[in-house]
Protein backbone atom coordinates (compact mmCIF):
# COMPACT_ATOMS: atom_id res chain seq x y z
CA UNK A 1 0.00 0.00 0.00
CA UNK A 2 1.45 3.38 -1.02
CA UNK A 3 2.23 6.09 1.55
CA UNK A 4 -0.41 8.34 -0.05
CA UNK A 5 -3.05 5.60 0.29
CA UNK A 6 -2.07 5.08 3.94
CA UNK A 7 -2.32 8.84 4.58
CA UNK A 8 -5.73 9.13 2.93
CA UNK A 9 -7.01 6.05 4.74
CA UNK A 10 -5.65 7.37 8.04
CA UNK A 11 -7.33 10.75 7.59
CA UNK A 12 -10.67 9.21 6.68
CA UNK A 13 -10.56 6.88 9.68
CA UNK A 14 -9.81 9.84 12.00
CA UNK A 15 -12.71 12.12 11.07
CA UNK A 16 -15.14 10.51 13.54
CA UNK A 17 -12.67 10.97 16.40
CA UNK A 18 -12.18 14.60 15.37
CA UNK A 19 -15.94 15.27 15.53
CA UNK A 20 -16.21 13.68 18.97
CA UNK A 21 -13.14 15.57 20.22
CA UNK A 22 -14.66 18.90 19.16
CA UNK A 23 -17.73 18.08 21.24
CA UNK A 24 -15.65 16.98 24.20
CA UNK A 25 -13.46 20.05 23.96
CA UNK A 26 -16.52 22.27 24.01
CA UNK A 27 -17.46 21.04 27.47
CA UNK A 28 -13.99 20.80 29.02
CA UNK A 29 -13.18 23.68 31.37
CA UNK A 30 -10.12 22.50 33.32
CA UNK A 31 -6.80 21.01 32.29
CA UNK A 32 -7.49 21.62 28.61
CA UNK A 33 -4.11 20.62 27.21
CA UNK A 34 -3.83 17.62 29.52
CA UNK A 35 -7.34 16.46 28.62
CA UNK A 36 -6.70 17.04 24.90
CA UNK A 37 -3.55 14.90 25.05
CA UNK A 38 -5.34 12.23 27.13
CA UNK A 39 -8.23 12.11 24.67
CA UNK A 40 -5.86 12.02 21.69
CA UNK A 41 -3.84 9.23 23.25
CA UNK A 42 -6.87 7.04 24.04
CA UNK A 43 -8.45 7.61 20.63
CA UNK A 44 -5.11 7.12 18.84
CA UNK A 45 -4.30 3.85 20.60
CA UNK A 46 -7.77 2.38 20.10
CA UNK A 47 -7.90 3.54 16.49
CA UNK A 48 -4.44 2.04 15.83
CA UNK A 49 -5.39 -1.33 17.30
CA UNK A 50 -8.73 -1.82 15.55
CA UNK A 51 -7.50 -2.12 11.93
CA UNK A 52 -5.02 -4.74 13.11
CA UNK A 53 -7.80 -6.60 14.96
CA UNK A 54 -10.00 -6.43 11.87
CA UNK A 55 -7.16 -7.71 9.71
CA UNK A 56 -6.55 -10.60 12.12
CA UNK A 57 -10.28 -11.37 12.20
CA UNK A 58 -10.34 -11.28 8.40
CA UNK A 59 -7.56 -13.80 8.24
CA UNK A 60 -9.07 -16.02 10.95
CA UNK A 61 -12.78 -15.89 10.11
CA UNK A 62 -13.68 -13.85 7.07
CA UNK A 63 -17.42 -13.31 7.52
CA UNK A 64 -17.66 -13.25 11.30
CA UNK A 65 -16.97 -9.55 12.04
CA UNK A 66 -18.61 -8.23 8.88
CA UNK A 67 -21.94 -9.74 9.85
CA UNK A 68 -22.42 -7.53 12.94
CA UNK A 69 -19.88 -4.67 12.89
CA UNK A 70 -22.51 -2.16 11.78
CA UNK A 71 -24.81 -3.07 14.69
CA UNK A 72 -21.93 -2.78 17.15
CA UNK A 73 -20.88 0.61 15.75
CA UNK A 74 -24.47 1.87 15.87
CA UNK A 75 -25.07 0.66 19.44
CA UNK A 76 -21.86 2.17 20.82
CA UNK A 77 -22.16 5.48 18.98
CA UNK A 78 -25.89 5.84 19.68
CA UNK A 79 -25.43 5.13 23.39
CA UNK A 80 -22.60 7.64 23.79
CA UNK A 81 -24.41 10.15 21.56
CA UNK A 82 -27.63 9.93 23.56
CA UNK A 83 -25.65 10.30 26.77
CA UNK A 84 -24.05 13.49 25.38
CA UNK A 85 -27.44 14.84 24.25
CA UNK A 86 -28.92 14.23 27.70
CA UNK A 87 -25.90 15.68 29.55
CA UNK A 88 -26.69 19.40 29.29
CA UNK A 89 -30.27 18.82 30.46
CA UNK A 90 -29.28 16.70 33.46
CA UNK A 91 -29.66 18.65 36.73
CA UNK A 92 -26.41 19.42 38.52
CA UNK A 93 -25.71 17.32 41.56
CA UNK A 94 -25.42 19.20 44.87
CA UNK A 95 -21.88 20.41 45.41
CA UNK A 96 -20.91 19.98 41.78
CA UNK A 97 -18.98 23.13 40.90
CA UNK A 98 -17.53 22.32 37.50
CA UNK A 99 -17.82 19.56 34.91
CA UNK A 100 -15.71 16.50 35.63
CA UNK A 101 -13.39 15.10 33.03
CA UNK A 102 -14.68 12.08 31.16
CA UNK A 103 -13.83 8.79 32.78
CA UNK A 104 -11.36 6.53 31.05
CA UNK A 105 -14.15 4.01 30.45
CA UNK A 106 -16.30 6.61 28.64
CA UNK A 107 -13.30 7.63 26.53
CA UNK A 108 -12.56 4.02 25.59
CA UNK A 109 -16.20 3.23 24.75
CA UNK A 110 -16.41 6.37 22.62
CA UNK A 111 -13.13 5.52 20.91
CA UNK A 112 -14.36 1.98 20.24
CA UNK A 113 -17.57 3.35 18.77
CA UNK A 114 -15.72 5.63 16.39
CA UNK A 115 -13.17 2.96 15.43
CA UNK A 116 -15.42 0.08 14.40
CA UNK A 117 -15.17 1.36 10.83
CA UNK A 118 -11.37 1.07 11.12
CA UNK A 119 -11.85 -2.56 12.16
CA UNK A 120 -13.98 -3.12 9.08
CA UNK A 121 -11.27 -1.52 6.94
CA UNK A 122 -8.71 -3.85 8.50
CA UNK A 123 -11.02 -6.75 7.73
CA UNK A 124 -11.27 -5.70 4.10
CA UNK A 125 -7.48 -5.30 3.87
CA UNK A 126 -7.14 -8.96 4.85
CA UNK A 127 -9.22 -9.83 1.78
CA UNK A 128 -6.79 -8.03 -0.53
CA UNK A 129 -3.87 -9.97 0.93
CA UNK A 130 -2.16 -7.05 2.65
CA UNK A 131 0.81 -8.46 4.53
CA UNK A 132 1.73 -7.89 8.19
CA UNK A 133 4.13 -5.05 7.36
CA UNK A 134 1.41 -3.29 5.38
CA UNK A 135 -1.26 -3.57 8.09
CA UNK A 136 1.22 -2.35 10.72
CA UNK A 137 1.92 0.72 8.55
CA UNK A 138 -1.82 1.35 8.20
CA UNK A 139 -2.44 0.87 11.93
CA UNK A 140 0.41 3.20 12.89
CA UNK A 141 -0.73 5.82 10.38
CA UNK A 142 -4.33 5.67 11.60
CA UNK A 143 -3.24 5.89 15.26
CA UNK A 144 -0.95 8.88 14.77
CA UNK A 145 -3.45 10.72 12.57
CA UNK A 146 -6.27 10.08 15.04
CA UNK A 147 -4.12 11.37 17.92
CA UNK A 148 -3.40 14.59 16.01
CA UNK A 149 -7.03 15.03 14.87
CA UNK A 150 -8.35 14.45 18.40
CA UNK A 151 -5.96 16.95 19.99
CA UNK A 152 -6.83 19.54 17.33
CA UNK A 153 -10.54 18.77 17.76
CA UNK A 154 -10.34 19.22 21.54
CA UNK A 155 -8.53 22.53 21.04
CA UNK A 156 -11.12 23.79 18.57
CA UNK A 157 -13.87 22.58 20.88
CA UNK A 158 -12.37 24.61 23.73
CA UNK A 159 -12.66 27.77 21.61
CA UNK A 160 -16.21 26.90 20.62
CA UNK A 161 -17.14 25.76 24.12
CA UNK A 162 -16.49 29.08 25.80
CA UNK A 163 -19.44 30.45 23.81
CA UNK A 164 -21.56 27.42 22.92
CA UNK A 165 -20.65 24.65 25.40
CA UNK A 166 -24.01 23.00 26.06
CA UNK A 167 -25.23 23.47 22.49
CA UNK A 168 -21.97 22.00 21.18
CA UNK A 169 -22.35 18.96 23.45
CA UNK A 170 -25.86 18.32 22.11
CA UNK A 171 -24.63 18.78 18.53
CA UNK A 172 -21.71 16.40 19.13
CA UNK A 173 -24.14 13.84 20.56
CA UNK A 174 -26.37 14.22 17.51
CA UNK A 175 -23.32 13.83 15.24
CA UNK A 176 -22.31 10.61 17.03
CA UNK A 177 -25.83 9.26 16.77
CA UNK A 178 -25.95 10.24 13.08
CA UNK A 179 -22.58 8.60 12.35
CA UNK A 180 -23.81 5.38 13.96
CA UNK A 181 -27.08 5.59 12.02
CA UNK A 182 -25.26 6.15 8.71
CA UNK A 183 -22.98 3.17 9.36
CA UNK A 184 -26.03 1.02 10.11
CA UNK A 185 -27.99 2.36 7.11
CA UNK A 186 -25.12 1.82 4.67
CA UNK A 187 -24.68 -1.78 5.80
CA UNK A 188 -28.40 -2.61 5.81
CA UNK A 189 -29.07 -0.99 2.43
CA UNK A 190 -25.90 -2.43 0.93
CA UNK A 191 -26.64 -5.90 2.34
Amino acid sequence: MSPVAVLLLSASMSVDAFAVAVGRGATETRGRLTEALRTGLVFGIVEAITPLLGWLAGIAAAGWVASFDHWLAFALLAAVGLHMIYGPFRPDEPGEAAPKKASLLILIVTALGTSVDAMAVGLSLAFIDLDLRGILAVSLGVGITTFVFAVIGMSLGNVIGSRFGKIAEVIAGLVLFAIGSVILWEHLVGA
